[in-house]
């Protein structure tokens, strides 16, 4: 009889609440679809824990307008099968965007977004994905593989002294990740005025590449693009320097990292890595935050990238909410008002429209030198729309 008054009690509490107007803030459910023990967790890990310690610092301070972001995530291990039901069960839980990672779960989900209007932020930076004709509820906060490229070539031929045309040759894997920039950056490179010498393939599980390496040699590149992860491009450094190969090698953002050091040794001296973000402890007024967060532990650049990712989804969260549209649509035409939105120096400014899911054209350069990553320049590309999507 007691429990029944107190239950009583209980509602008619609740009653007078809602009669005056009070409601407790439900939680926005996101979901966060991360690669933690597959064949990219290398990468993925750093990347998706990034994305948590954002989360839960801005649900240390009271969430979005007093509403906490309820984001749990899941290890689908890159398998697109798992990621595909993963993505369902977060429809049936009626989230109002995903946190994804790669190009395997991207392009499965590409369809099924757009179909449930739920914006999906990834770390697949394909170009593509920003063509809003053929990914609309697709978003990321790097510059697209093939502005990197592109900023990569604009570096070389700015600093080119000589006569002739610098020769460039591209290495990548056969897969649709390491594809993608390259007809595009060819484009470019014959605009810039290079001699195409040819390209190589490097998998991306690739334990040797001397046959390639001696390719390259006979074609006497000056410069050579690398367009597969760390490990694969520790493999072509390190068979470069043992052939004697005098190329300069600029590596996409996931072929280039800390892990580089380790994997190539003195092999990577010298070569260009296109990052899209700081690396940690870069004096930008972004990093202080997260140096307290991680308590000074040292943190990759795919780190920071994930932490920014959520950084720029928390944005949209706070506008679509304000617009009292908290909801796929709502928060996908939140983060197209998205302009020149400042990261604290964490990545370039970003800028979504309707009509451009390009974050920004920028790409940081940096140079391998002795264990160390040396900042060089920060190549700012024009926003053609003739390159929406290329």
């Amino acid at each position: 009889m007691r429990k029944g008054m107190i239950r009583i009690a209980a509602l008619a509490a609740c009653s007078l609440f809602l009669a005056a107007g009070i409601a407790i803030a439900a939680d926005i459910k996101v979901g966060h679809l991360a690669d933690l023990t597959g064949p990219t967790s290398s990468v993925g890990n750093p990347y998706a824990k990034g994305i948590q310690d954002y989360k839960n610092y801005i649900n240390s301070k009271g969430g979005i307008n007093g509403k906490k972001i309820d984001m749990q995530m899941f290890d689908y291990a890159y398998d697109k099968n798992k990621a595909i039901n993963q993505y369902k069960k977060y429809v049936e839980e009626k989230v109002v965007a995903v946190q994804g990672w790669g190009s395997g779960d991207t392009e499965a989900l590409t369809g099924f977004v757009a179909q449930d209007k739920i914006p999906y932020i990834s770390a697949s930076y394909s170009a593509h994905l920003t063509d809003i004709a053929k990914a609309p509820y697709n978003f990321f906060i790097a510059a697209d593989y093939t502005t990197q490229l592109r900023a990569g070539l604009k570096y070389f031929k700015d600093n080119w002294k000589e006569k002739r045309a610098p020769k460039v040759a591209f290495i990548y894997p056969n897969v649709p990740y390491g594809i993608a920039p390259i007809k595009g950056g060819k484009e470019y490179a014959k605009e810039l005025g290079f001699e195409i010498v040819g390209d190589e393939e490097v998998g991306l599980k690739a334990i040797e590449a001397n046959s390639q390496m001696l390719s390259l040699k006979s074609k006497d590149a000056d410069f050579a693009w690398i367009g597969g992860t760390t490990p694969s491009t520790a493999v072509v450094l390190k068979d470069a320097k043992k052939l004697g190969l005098k190329t300069k090698f600029f590596v996409n953002l996931w072929g280039n990292d800390e892990d580089l050091f380790k994997m190539a040794g003195d092999a990577a001296d010298g070569a260009l890595g296109l990052q899209a973000a700081a690396i940690y402890g870069e004096n930008v007024p972004g990093m202080k935050l997260i140096k307290e967060i991680t308590k000074g532990q040292y943190q990759n650049t795919h780190y920071v990238r994930g932490w920014v990712s959520m950084m720029v989804l928390c944005e949209a969260l706070k506008i679509a909410d304000k617009k009292g549209q908290l909801n796929g649509p709502g928060v996908k035409d939140a983060l197209e008002t998205i302009k020149n939105y400042d990261t604290g120096g964490l990545t370039s400014k970003i800028t979504f429209t309707s009509k451009d899911h390009r974050p920004n054209m920028s790409a940081k350069i940096f140079e391998y030198q002795k264990g160390k990553l040396v900042f060089k320049k920060t190549i700012e590309l024009e926003r053609k729309m003739e390159w929406l999507g290329l």
